[in-house]
């Protein structure tokens, strides 16, 4: 089944402890979808400015990514975001960050894609979510993504938003910030209970949990012994997740758990070099034999 995502678009610049890349291609709904689309066809929306290359749009279209639904803004300059992570790669500054056209981003969507039964609102404000949501009649599943900033500052938004999607993707502090509860299995539920059907907590370097009704578990990550970049992995990880769920037409207790496992594997992919470039250089065939290898690692 095609999936729908809306999301940032970016140009980002990224220093790590041992090299730098600036201008390379970035954004939510970017590697969202191209991690999304080893499982099913994507339907992106974003918007940019003229300074957007046409590569790069040309670079998701190679992937059968949908781009009918990105906007180019004329005379505005596209999302651009520039960070530094620490030597231990799991914490990062935020240097600069220069919101351009996506600070005014109002998403309409094509015609097209208003019938997707498959949908996800990346990182965004609730609001512009909630609009997404307008547009979309009949999904079958709709999931979100949100952040600190949302949390904060739009919490009254954040709560109307939770109790009209199925799922919601969010990171550890994230959901301690949103409960007011520093342990993760309580937040979890605490989350759970403001709507969504169910909840998946990000951990990065240690996996991701997942909460419903009626189960509760931990999936570990992907031992990756070379982290280049951890910058995209969190998205990457939901559009792993969601493209098996898309490509299924199932979402099933059993299925979810599939799914999890190959969002985990998907990031483990993105990490390993920056912006896309090594999930440039993957195939389907590379995930499977890293699930088979996760498999292995999880039976005891």
């Amino acid at each position: 089944m095609p999936l729908l995502v809306v999301g940032s678009v970016a140009l980002d610049s990224v220093e790590t402890p041992t090299d730098r890349r600036d201008n390379v291609l970035g954004g939510s709904a970017v590697f969202f979808s191209y991690a999304a689309s080893y499982f099913t066809t994507v339907r992106l929306v974003g918007v940019v400015g003229e300074d957007w290359p046409d590569a790069h749009t040309q670079l998701l279209r190679q992937r059968s990514i949908d781009t009918e639904g990105l906007q180019v803004v004329p005379g505005k300059k596209t999302f651009r975001w520039r960070g530094k992570y620490l030597p231990n790669m799991n914490d990062r500054e935020t240097l600069e960050v220069h919101l351009n056209v996506f600070g005014e981003f109002q998403p309409k969507l094509p015609d097209s894609y208003r019938a997707c039964r498959y949908l996800f609102l990346a990182n965004g404000s609730p609001r512009l979510q909630m609009s997404v949501l307008d547009q979309v009649p009949v999904p079958r599943l709709a999931v979100a993504d949100t952040m600190d900033l949302w949390i904060r500052e739009e919490r009254e938004d954040l709560m109307r938003l939770l109790r009209r999607i199925d799922g919601l993707v969010l990171n550890d502090s994230e959901a301690r910030l949103l409960t007011d509860e520093e342990n993760l299995v309580r937040a979890g539920h605490l989350v759970r209970g403001m709507g969504p059907k169910f909840v998946v907590i990000k951990k990065g370097e240690h996996g991701a949990m997942f909460f419903s009704e009626h189960e509760t578990y931990v999936l570990p990550a992907y031992p990756t012994e070379y982290v280049v970049d951890p910058t995209g992995a969190g998205d990457s990880f939901a559009g792993g997740m969601m493209g098996y769920l898309a490509a299924r037409d199932d979402f099933s207790p059993k299925t979810l758990k599939e799914s999890m496992a190959y969002g985990i594997l998907v990031a483990s992919f993105t990490v390993e070099d920056f912006s896309l470039n090594r999930l440039q250089r993957m195939e389907r065939s590379d995930i499977d034999i890293r699930m088979e290898e996760y498999q292995r690692m999880l039976s005891f």
